[in-house]
C-alpha cells in the first residue's frame, strides 16, 4: 500500500517520458522526470514522500519535507487567502491551514508549530496549529527521569512549553531555565515529575545523582577547552555560571564538589583548575 505523507519504499516498474512509475505491487505513482536519480534500473527500489500534487493526484519525490504526517514541525506561511494560511513544507505544494484549523488568525510570512494531519474525507494533507487536540491529556505513559525528545511549542511567562514525543504537554519552568530556547528547538530533556492531573513538568538536565555528573562532565569539558580553568567559585554571580555553563549555581556547587572529591580540580579563590590524570596519584 502506497501512504500518503510517509516514506515509501517503492520498486520501479517502469519508464515514460514524464518520469518514472514506482510501485508497491498493487498500485503505480509517478516520479517525475526532475526527481529521476541519475543512475537506476528496473526492478530497483526507491524510497520517495509521497503527497498529492495541485491536481490532486498522488505523486512521488525524492525531495525530504520539512514535516510528515501525525508529526510537528515550525513552518512558515508562505501566503494567506479567503481559505487559510499555505505553509512551506519544502514541496512545490505548500500544506494548507484553513481558518478554523489556526489556533490564532496566522499572518503571512509568520512561522508556527504545526500539526500535519490526513482528512479522512477529502485523503488531503492538513495542518493545524491547534495542538492540543493532537496531543494526549490523559493517559500519559512516561517515568520520572527518562530521557525524552522534546520540541519548544511556545514560551510564557510561567516557563516554556514542550511538546513530549510527538505525543505528550509538558512545561520547564522559567526558573529552571539556563539558555535561550526559541520556538521550534528540538531538544533532550528528561521528565521530572508527572503529576496525578496529568501535566508533566520537565527539565534540560538529568535527575539526581546522573544530573550531577553529567553537570560535572560538561564542566571538564569547559575546563579542557579554557586551558584547565574556568574563573568561576563558589562566591560566583548565578547569572555568570549561567552565561558560562547554562546551569544553576546550585547544580555547578554540587558538581564542583564531585569533581574535588575525585581530584579532578583545584578550587582556588579565583576559579577552579583541571588536575591532568597524570598528576593524581592515588594510595
Amino acid at each position: 500500500m502506497i501512504n500518503i505523507g510517509v516514506d515509501n519504499t517503492l520498486r520501479i516498474a517502469r519508464t515514460t517520458k514524464v518520469g518514472l512509475f514506482l510501485t508497491d505491487g498493487e498500485n503505480d505513482i509517478l516520479l517525475p522526470n526532475k526527481y529521476v536519480p541519475d543512475e537506476y534500473e528496473i526492478d530497483d527500489e526507491v524510497v520517495v514522500f509521497v503527497y498529492l500534487d495541485h491536481e490532486e493526484r498522488p505523486v512521488a519525490t525524492t525531495l525530504e519535507p520539512f514535516i510528515y504526517l501525525n508529526e510537528f514541525a515550525l513552518l512558515k506561511v508562505n501566503y494567506m487567502n479567503e481559505f487559510g494560511a499555505y505553509m512551506d513544507i519544502g514541496l512545490e505544494k505548500d500544506l494548507f491551514v484553513p481558518f478554523k484549523e489556526q489556533a490564532r488568525p496566522m499572518q503571512d510570512g509568520n512561522r508556527y508549530i504545526i500539526y500535519m494531519y490526513l482528512d479522512e474525507k477529502t485523503n488531503r494533507l492538513v495542518g493545524s496549529s491547534r495542538l492540543n487536540q493532537f496531543l494526549d491529556l490523559e493517559e500519559v505513559t512516561l517515568e520520572t527521569g527518562e530521557e525524552v525528545d522534546l520540541i519548544v511549542s511556545h514560551i510564557t511567562d510561567l516557563g516554556i512549553n514542550v511538546i513530549i514525543n510527538e505525543k505528550f504537554k509538558g512545561l520547564i519552568y522559567k526558573n529552571e531555565l539556563f539558555e535561550d530556547l526559541r520556538t521550534g528547538d528540538r531538544i533532550i530533556g528528561y521528565i521530572k515529575n508527572v503529576r496525578p492531573d496529568g501535566k508533566i513538568d520537565v527539565s534540560r538536565t538529568k535527575l539526581g545523582f546522573d544530573g550531577v555528573v553529567s553537570s560535572a562532565d560538561m564542566i571538564l569539558e569547559e575546563l579542557r577547552a579554557n586551558s584547565g580553568f574556568l574563573g568561576l567559585s563558589d562566591s560566583s554571580h548565578p547569572e555568570d555560571i549561567k552565561t558560562v555553563l547554562n546551569m544553576s549555581k546550585k547544580t555547578f556547587k554540587k558538581a564542583i564538589g564531585t569533581l574535588y572529591k575525585e581530584k579532578k580540580i583545584e578550587i582556588k579563590e579565583d576559579g577552579i583548575y583541571l588536575i591532568e590524570e597524570e598528576d593524581v596519584s592515588f594510595e
